[in-house]
């Protein structure tokens, strides 16, 4: 386990980790499903409710990776807008995936409620802020389009915008007010519980390591083990191996990484987000943020390019705050780390189905909580007896791998350098 899975807030908040069982004999099933983040949790859970015969294979333990790691914040859409996807896809097509990408939080949120777990949900809203004055007329747009769909969504600047905030440092912002929180460690970990209680077999420390076609569906290694599966989906986004040749590199695993003050004074709490929305800054290097049920500040940017638990590999998330918030450097960080985010080369979800019965989901770009505890719920029904992955909201694609991938650490850091100069000097 790398040193940012053991010291994150949530780990400390959430608790000991239940003890999955380990595959430890062969095993016959009807889906396999590859990753215990929201993806694959949701996805068998959704199946094993369905009556289907599902087990979950987890390299780690379920919400290791970034499910279990991220910022918490529940936000609609998807990183194009809304007219983007109408006039790439077309009216019927373009309008299916609108409607899934901006009700993600409110089906997140209704699963979350239905199970009763206790994660901290919140629905306060999404502040999506400029944090130039070049990026008004961007979020601008968005909001207009958006707007025009009905969606609900109040634009916000000046004294007003400075008082959500309790800094005056955007020009401008628009709120959504589906959007929300939660501790997503938990919800991981409820999932998870809620997936095996549903009859779903849930194991942990039980890496696949080899996949093959075998008769009429697919034989999997795993622990010295053989498995065999009638379909196989795998979800391991930012964290995926060479077991789907070409997989690894058909995104980019960048590092987010995130800072978390103890409980903060009253006064100072209570100028912070006071209506306790979660922000986003625009642009593609982004920093992110929220006061969570305790009083944390939660914050997230780039860092370092490795695994980290050190707030010292986060300097410029912590400058950030402190410009935004002067007496948060009072406070002090109590916690830091970070995790991967599995980028895209066009920033959208990736789905391919391969081979017959065979499925593979990833790269969220930032917004994966909402976005694939819903769309586990498609591919549960795509991967039931009966289900046809064509029916998914989202297109399926060809896998394709990334130009120059393995130079991929100093891709990331020289587009973080740039949007940092950038934004420094209000362009």
């Amino acid at each position: 386990m790398d040193e940012s899975a053991r010291t994150s807030l949530y780990v400390r908040e959430t608790g000991t980790p239940p003890v999955w069982p380990t595959l430890a004999e062969p095993l016959r099933t009807d889906v396999a499903v590859i990753g215990g983040g929201f993806t694959g949790l949701s996805t068998a859970l959704h199946l094993a409710e369905g009556g289907t015969d599902v087990a979950l294979l987890e390299a780690e333990t379920p919400g290791w990776g970034a499910s279990g790691r991220n910022g918490g914040q529940l936000n609609p859409g998807l990183k194009y807008d809304p007219a983007w996807f109408l006039k790439t896809f077309g009216p019927t097509k373009g309008r299916e995936i609108v409607d899934f990408g901006w009700s993600t939080v409110d089906t997140a949120a209704a699963l979350i409620d239905r199970l009763g777990i206790d994660c901290d949900l919140r629905r306060g809203g999404t502040i999506r802020a400029a944090a130039t004055g070049a990026e008004v007329a961007t979020i601008r747009q968005s909001f207009d389009d958006m707007a025009a769909l009905g969606m609900p969504v109040d634009w916000v600047e000046g004294a007003e915008l400075a008082a959500m905030t309790g800094h005056d440092h955007y020009p401008a912002a628009f709120v959504d007010r589906r959007g929300g929180d939660v501790n997503p460690l938990a919800l991981a970990r409820g999932l998870a519980r809620a997936a095996a209680d549903a009859g779903a077999q849930v194991f942990g420390q039980s890496r696949v390591s080899a996949l093959a076609r075998h008769s009429d569906g697919w034989r999997l290694e795993v622990n010295g083990h053989e498995v065999i599966a009638g379909r196989v989906l795998v979800a391991c986004n930012g964290y995926a191996d060479d077991l789907i040749p070409g997989l690894k590199q058909a995104s980019v695993p960048v590092f987010s990484s995130i800072l978390a003050t103890p409980p903060l004074p009253e006064e100072l709490a209570s100028r912070i987000l006071p209506g306790r929305q979660v922000l986003y800054e625009a642009g593609l290097v982004t920093v992110y943020y929220r006061v969570d049920a305790q009083n944390r500040l939660v914050i997230g940017g780039r860092g370092a390019m490795r695994p980290s638990g050190d707030a010292a590999t986060m300097q410029a998330v912590s400058r950030h705050a402190h410009r935004l918030w002067p007496g948060v450097a009072q406070a002090g960080w109590g916690y830091a780390w970070n995790g991967r985010v599995a980028i895209t080369s066009d920033h959208l979800p990736h789905l391919h189905a391969p081979a017959p019965g065979l499925l593979i989901a990833y790269g969220y770009n930032g917004r994966g909580v909402a976005l694939s505890n819903a769309l586990g719920i498609r591919l549960a029904a795509a991967l039931a007896p009966g289900g046809d992955p064509a029916g998914l909201p989202l297109p399926l694609s060809d896998l394709r791998r990334i130009p120059f991938h393995r130079f991929w650490r100093i891709g990331a850091q020289a587009a973080i350098l740039n949007a940092q100069v950038r934004r420094r000097l209000g362009i």
